[in-house]
């Protein structure tokens, strides 16, 4: 049993402006938050949700028909769920308590290249849970917070020398933007972890559901492997 809080801060993005080639915004995937959350609760966690600015934005491509699932699309439209309840009254990083959490999960979405890197109040809350032993877990573009997580123990990222996957080089071709990440001075995921001294590995097909487990360390490629990255996640957690 983990003498760590029960409690897990799920990270979502406050960055909810234009990215699209068409002009759509970009944001929070809602199931890479929705499916972590529905993990979290019913292993007994505790979970809020913060941004690094008390701020988000729901990208619109993560609602579509074909994004959700049927059981998804009833989540979303029931504005009473308790997990849109907390995405409504979303906190802010830098009023938590980091000391409170025992797990990081970092919700994803395209939105993520552009607020994580330099999210200080998140960043904090995962260093401390890291440097107390806890787990931390990203999914998708959330992984380019970890390089910016630091141990404080050696001053390097958490990911240096560390096995970590997420969103792949293919899947933003696949997507049609790579250009358009590349045009924004945006750092692609396997281009961050490699920066940082990790090993990046990837699924076969950019949409497989695929997660890399290395310690207390909980990385997943793509939204259809967000819910298998917090059963990872709560795994490792209950291994401390």
């Amino acid at each position: 049993m983990s003498p760590l809080p029960k409690r897990a801060l799920l990270a979502i993005t406050s960055y909810h402006g234009p990215f699209y080639p068409n002009g759509d915004n970009t944001g929070l995937y809602y199931t890479e938050a929705l499916h972590p959350y529905t993990v979290l609760t019913a292993a007994g966690f505790q979970v809020d949700l913060a941004s690094e600015t008390g701020e988000y934005g729901i990208d619109p491509h993560s609602v579509t028909k074909t994004a959700l699932t049927d059981a998804d699309a009833l989540v979303y439209n029931d504005k009473q769920n308790d997990f849109n309840q907390k995405l409504a009254q979303i906190k802010k990083a830098s009023d938590l308590d980091p000391t409170a959490y025992g797990l990081f999960f970092a919700s994803a979405g395209h939105g993520t290249l552009f607020d994580y890197p330099k999210a200080k109040g998140l960043i904090a809350i995962a260093e401390s849970v890291w440097a107390r032993g806890g787990v931390v877990s990203a999914v998708c573009h959330a992984p380019a917070i970890l390089p910016h997580i630091k141990d404080q123990a050696t001053g390097k990222s958490i990911i240096n020398g560390r096995t970590v996957t997420g969103f792949t080089d293919k899947g933003e071709v696949e997507l049609n933007l790579m250009d358009k990440i590349k045009e924004l001075g945006l750092v692609p995921i396997t281009q961050g972890a490699v920066q940082a001294g990790a090993t990046y590995k990837e699924p076969e097909g950019a949409f497989d559901v695929f997660t890399v487990v290395d310690g207390r360390l909980v990385t997943g490629a793509n939204p259809p492997s967000a819910h298998a990255t917090a059963v990872k996640a709560v795994e490792a957690f209950d291994k401390l």
